[in-house]
C-alpha cells in the first residue's frame, strides 16, 4: 500500500485488518442433536479446529441445536472459508465420536466492534440461561434485524 504525505512517498508494509464475526448456525434440520453432556467437548474441539487455522478464538457456547462463535479471522480468511472449515471438521469428529449429527447448510455472521465485543461474549456464555425462555428460530431472527440484514421469513430456515 502506498500513501502520500507532504509530498512524501510512504509505504504501509503489513495489513492491517480486525475481522471480528459473532458466526451462528444450527444443526440440520434445527435438531436437537448435541447432548448437554457432549456440548462442553464440542465447544473445545471447535475452539481447537479455530486455534490449529489461525482464527483467534474469543467464545464458543450455543445449546443442543445451535453454536455461536466470537472469532477474529485473518486477513486472508473469508467468512465463508471459516465457517465450512469449523463445520466440516466438528461435523466428522461428532460422527466419528458416536453422535448422528451434521450442521445446517447456511450461517449467520455478524460484524463485530471491539467494543462492542464483552457483551457478545457473555451473550454467547449465557446461552444455556437464555434458551430456557427463548427458541433459536427467534434469537436468528433478532441477530438478523439488529443487524439490518433482509430475508424473506418464508426461506430463513429452509
Amino acid at each position: 500500500m502506498r500513501y502520500d504525505t507532504y509530498g512524501e512517498t510512504r509505504f504501509m508494509p503489513h495489513p492491517y485488518v480486525q475481522n471480528v464475526l459473532h458466526i451462528v448456525f444450527s444443526t440440520k434440520g434445527r435438531v436437537k442433536s448435541i447432548p448437554p453432556q457432549f456440548l462442553p467437548r464440542m465447544w473445545a474441539y471447535v475452539a481447537g479446529i479455530c486455534r490449529n487455522h489461525k482464527i483467534e478464538v474469543h467464545a464458543v457456547g450455543g445449546w443442543n441445536d445451535h453454536i455461536h462463535l466470537l472469532v477474529e479471522i485473518p486477513a486472508t480468511a473469508s467468512p465463508a472459508q471459516t465457517v465450512l472449515t469449523i463445520k466440516s471438521n466438528s461435523s466428522r469428529w461428532a460422527r466419528e465420536e458416536g453422535l448422528d449429527f451434521a450442521w445446517q447448510e447456511g450461517y449467520g455472521a455478524f460484524s463485530v466492534c471491539a467494543s462492542h465485543m464483552p457483551v457478545v461474549i457473555q451473550f454467547i456464555r449465557d446461552q444455556e440461561f437464555h434458551h430456557r425462555k427463548a427458541s433459536f428460530d427467534g434469537e436468528f431472527i433478532s441477530l438478523l434485524n439488529e443487524h439490518g440484514l433482509k430475508f424473506d421469513p418464508k426461506f430463513i430456515f429452509g
